[in-house]
C-alpha cells in the first residue's frame, strides 16, 4: 500500500463519517417533527450514533451483495423533509433500491409518487393507546425497552404502568437499576429518574407509575389516569382464560396479551403469519413462545414453496431462570442440574404449537430441545423432508428473498457469513436469522439452521402484536 492509497482511503471513511454525522440531526427531525420513523432493513436509524449509522448501511451487504452508501441515502433523507409528511414507517434501504430500479432519474417525481398517501399530513396524530406491564422479568424490561423507544410524540403505544409485588424498601430503585443495567443486553439508551414519593420511573421523559400489587384483579388502573389499557402479563403464571381474565375485571384494562404459550382455546398469535386472527372481540391473546415466532415464520416460507412431509425441530436454548444455577431440588426432569455448567435436554412445545399459528402442518413435526450454557440466543435446528427436490443454493437464495422483499421481512432475517456465532444475534429484531452457511441439502431433504434471540427478538414481535391491537401502525414505505 503507498502513502497515497493509505491517505485516499483514509480521506474516504472521514468523507462519510461526515454525511452520517449530517444526517442524525434530519433523521431526528423526521422523527420528532412528523413522526416518521426511518430504518435500513428493519435496522431503526433513530437515534443511533455516526458508528452505528455507518455499520447500518454496510449491513445491507448481506441482503443486496453491496454495502448501501450514504451518499445514496443522505439526498433522500434531505428530500423526505421538504415533503411535510404524517406519521410513516420507510425503510431506506428498500426505498433506495426501488429508485435505482425506476430508472434514478428525478428524486422528488419518485418520493411524491411513492410517499403521496401520507404527504402534507405533518402534524396530523394517531389515538395513542395505554400500556401496562403486569410483571418486570427479562421480557418486562425488555418490552419497557422497546416501548420507550419507539415512544415518538406520544400517539403510539404508551407505557404507563408496571405491576409487581414490592420485593424491598428500595424496591423502586432495584427496579431503575436493573432497567437501566442489563448484563447481556448493555446499558439502557437514555436517562432514568425515580420518584419515591410517586413510586414513578420516567425514562426519556415517559412517566411510567410503578404499582403493587399480589393479584391480578385488585387495581384500579383509572385512578393513575389509564384507560382502555392493554395489559401485557410477562408473569407466565397464569396461561388460560380463566387466569388471564383476572385482569379484565381491574377498571381501565381491557385486553390481555400473555408472553408464553397459551393454554386451551386461546389464540396463540405469531406476528407476520396469523396476526390477522385477532379481532376486536379478542379479549385475551397469547404471544405464544420465543422458539415457536422463531421458527414459524421460516416453516411457512419453506411449506408455500416445496410442501413439508414431515420434520423434527431441535432447539438449542440457552438457559433461563427456571433453572437453577448450581444443583438444587427442581420439580421438572434434569432442570434441577446447574444451568450454568451442563447441557440439559429437555422438552419443547415449539413443534405442537406450530400448528395453532400454522394449522396446515398439524402432527407432521417433532420436536426437542437441549439447554446450554448461554444467558441469551438459541437455535433452531429444523430437518424437514419434502414434497419438492430442491438444492442447497436454491433455498438459500428463496430464503434470502423472504427475507429481503415478503411479508415476512420483519420476521426472516438472513445471512451468509461463515463466522458469525450466537453472541453475534443479541439485539436482533428478527424473529429469525436463516444461517445460509449452515444449510443442509440432499434432493427432498433440507436441513436448516436458524438463530434467534429468545429475549429481544421475541419482544419485538409481542411488541408487533401490542401495535396491531391497539391501531397504531403507520404506513409503510416503499409498499
Amino acid at each position: 500500500m503507498t502513502q497515497a492509497q493509505f491517505e485516499q482511503c483514509l480521506e474516504s471513511w472521514t468523507d462519510r463519517e461526515a454525511t452520517a454525522e449530517a444526517m442524525i440531526p434530519l433523521i431526528g427531525r423526521l422523527y420528532r417533527e412528523h413522526n416518521v420513523v426511518t430504518s435500513i432493513y428493519g435496522r431503526g436509524l433513530v437515534n443511533r450514533s455516526v458508528i452505528s449509522l455507518l455499520k447500518s448501511h454496510r449491513f445491507a451487504r448481506q441482503i443486496d451483495d453491496t454495502e448501501l452508501s450514504v451518499h445514496d441515502t443522505f439526498p433522500v433523507v434531505s428530500a423526505l423533509l421538504d415533503l411535510e409528511l404524517g406519521p410513516a414507517s420507510i425503510d431506506l434501504a428498500r426505498l433506495v433500491n426501488k429508485f435505482r430500479e425506476s430508472g434514478g432519474e428525478d428524486l422528488d417525481a419518485f418520493l411524491r409518487a411513492e410517499l403521496s398517501s401520507v404527504i402534507g399530513h405533518t402534524g396530523e396524530r394517531r389515538q395513542g393507546r395505554d400500556v401496562v406491564l403486569y410483571g418486570f422479568g427479562r421480557i418486562g424490561r425488555l418490552l419497557a425497552r422497546i416501548l420507550i423507544e419507539k415512544a415518538g410524540v406520544g400517539d403510539g403505544l404508551r407505557l404507563r404502568a408496571i405491576v409487581v409485588r414490592k420485593g424491598a424498601e428500595n424496591d423502586l430503585a432495584k427496579r431503575a437499576s436493573l432497567l437501566r443495567r442489563d448484563s447481556v443486553h448493555g446499558s439502557f439508551q437514555g436517562t432514568i429518574t425515580i420518584d419515591e414519593e410517586n413510586n414513578t420511573l420516567t425514562a426519556n421523559g415517559n412517566q411510567i407509575q410503578v404499582i403493587y400489587a399480589s393479584d391480578p384483579a385488585s387495581i384500579d388502573y383509572t385512578s393513575y389516569g389509564i384507560e382502555d389499557a392493554l395489559i401485557v402479563d410477562n408473569t407466565g403464571v397464569w396461561r388460560d382464560e380463566a387466569g388471564l381474565s383476572q385482569h379484565l375485571q381491574c377498571k381501565g384494562a381491557s385486553q390481555v396479551v400473555l408472553t408464553a404459550p397459551g393454554k386451551g382455546d386461546l389464540k396463540n398469535i405469531v406476528h407476520g403469519i396469523n396476526h390477522a386472527a385477532i379481532t376486536p372481540e379478542d379479549k385475551i391473546v397469547s404471544a405464544a413462545s420465543c422458539t415457536t415466532n422463531a421458527i414459524v415464520p421460516v416453516l411457512k416460507a419453506i411449506n408455500d414453496k416445496y410442501g413439508i412431509v414431515n420434520g423434527h425441530v431441535e432447539t438449542v436454548h440457552s438457559y433461563t431462570n427456571d433453572q437453577n444455577l448450581i444443583d438444587n431440588f427442581h420439580k421438572g426432569n434434569r432442570r434441577g442440574r446447574s444451568a450454568a455448567l451442563n447441557m440439559v435436554i429437555t422438552e419443547t412445545g415449539a413443534a405442537k404449537a406450530v400448528a395453532k399459528a400454522l394449522p396446515e402442518l398439524e402432527g407432521k413435526l417433532s420436536g426437542n430441545a437441549i439447554r446450554v450454557p448461554t444467558p441469551n440466543v438459541s437455535m433452531a435446528i429444523l430437518n424437514l423432508n419434502l414434497e419438492k427436490s430442491t438444492n442447497r443454493d436454491e433455498v438459500n437464495e428463496y430464503l434470502r428473498d423472504m427475507a429481503l422483499h415478503s411479508d415476512l421481512h420483519k420476521q426472516i432475517d438472513f445471512t451468509n457469513s461463515v463466522e458469525v456465532v450466537s453472541s453475534d444475534f443479541v439485539g436482533s429484531r428478527h424473529a429469525g436469522v436463516v444461517d445460509a452457511e449452515a444449510t443442509i441439502c440432499n434432493d427432498n431433504r433440507v436441513i436448516l439452521y436458524v438463530w434467534y434471540d429468545n429475549e429481544f427478538g421475541y419482544s419485538c414481535q409481542v411488541v408487533r402484536i401490542l401495535e396491531d391491537m391497539a391501531h397504531v401502525n403507520p404506513p409503510a414505505f416503499p409498499a
